[in-house]
């Protein structure tokens, strides 16, 4: 599915209101200034505050990262495909567990990909 091709500028924040600092090596394609993310990235998400009820009260369960499911297909950087607004990121808990959509804001609106 087309889409932005989302930078380490973007906001992306876990449902729970955690917040993504995208980390990438990328130094070669850029967007408004900006390192464009690819599939091979870290996603660490940073003061989720998602807890799960157990018995006796709730357990800490925070989105420590946030995972991508569809990369773009034809776009690639040194190899790896590129991630697009549109990629469908979740949060992550530490035992692999999906909790809630990423959402996504803050992009660039100019550079689209497939």
């Amino acid at each position: 599915m087309p889409g932005q091709l989302l930078h380490v500028g973007a906001g992306v924040k876990c449902t729970h209101g955690g917040t993504d600092t995208a980390q990438t090596p990328n130094i070669r394609v850029k967007v408004s200034g900006m390192n464009v993310l690819t599939s091979a990235d870290l996603y660490p998400v940073a003061a989720c505050p998602f807890q799960v009820p157990v018995p006796g009260g709730t357990k800490p369960q925070p989105c420590i990262r946030i995972q991508w499911a569809a990369p773009a297909t034809r776009v690639k950087i040194n190899g790896i495909p590129a991630i697009l607004v549109t990629s469908g990121g979740s949060g992550i808990s530490a035992e692999g567990a999906p909790q809630g959509p990423a959402v996504v804001a803050g992009f660039q609106i100019r550079a689209l990909a497939t």
